[in-house]
């Protein structure tokens, strides 16, 4: 674990200091390729890292196919653990994240995400744009339908938000359902990252059948139907179904 901490600390930090320089020197398109080449290096090595030293048990075969397709396509995953994108990007050689702006500032995070054109969220108009944009060049977009990382108290996952529905909609591309379960809380929300869990973590990446947005159907319409799909795979018996807080 320690060895893992020192990995993003070391390698996070050289990204940033690097990917930020790279980002004001080189062209946009250029800078955007290699910055996503290297974010996936480096998150593909620590995922391996995790593996060989015993600690990680993962499933990532569905994630491993998706990033064969040749179309774009977003990837909506349910928002398990701080971490959750980073086995995504391991997997998916072209993908651009929408993630926290505070993250684009992160001394170990930001330069690399910045170069890699990773899009924030904080402005709704701003990000459906450039999340579009991502899209008609041939990105792989990664949106988190529930906004932040499921609350401990929900019972399988927080009320979807609009902009998975919004991006659909502009771009009309197919929407990749992604389950994502796990034997542990580790990085939930709340948790502290000196806080050590049990190992192995077990974590699968379950795939669903892609959905689009249908001819009349509103956003709102759209935005219930992803979260029944959500909701009815993750209730289902699973050894590694999830286990609410609540009291």
């Amino acid at each position: 674990m320690l060895g893992g901490f020192l990995y993003w600390g070391i390698f996070g930090l050289l990204m940033t200091l690097t990917g930020g320089l790279l980002h004001l020197i080189l062209p946009r398109p250029l800078g955007i390729r290699v910055g996503r080449a290297c974010i996936h290096f480096l998150f593909r090595q620590f995922v391996r890292y995790l593996e060989l030293t015993g600690l990680l048990q993962v499933n990532l075969n569905d994630l491993e196919r998706l990033g064969k397709l040749d179309h774009p396509f977003i990837i909506a995953p349910n928002h398990a653990s701080l971490w959750d994108a980073v086995f995504i990007l391991a997997r998916l050689p072209h993908a651009v994240c929408v993630m926290k702006k505070s993250i684009l500032k992160n001394p170990w995070l930001g330069g690399g995400a910045r170069l890699a054109g990773h899009i924030p969220n904080d402005a709704m108009t701003r990000m459906i744009r450039a999340a579009s944009d991502a899209l008609i060049q041939g990105g792989q977009l990664v949106l988190f339908p529930e906004g932040t990382r499921t609350e401990p108290e929900s019972e399988w996952i927080n009320p979807l938000k609009g902009g998975c529905a919004l991006v659909a909609s502009r771009s009309a591309v197919p929407v990749y359902p992604l389950f994502i379960r796990s034997n542990s809380r580790f990085l939930q929300k709340g948790w502290p990252l000196w806080k050590k869990p049990a190992f192995p973590l077990v974590i699968e990446f379950q795939l669903g059948n892609p959905i689009r947005k249908e001819a009349g159907e509103s956003l709102q319409g759209f935005t219930q139907r992803l979260q029944s799909i959500f909701e009815d795979e993750l209730c289902t018996p699973h050894p590694l179904r999830r286990r609410t807080n609540r009291i």
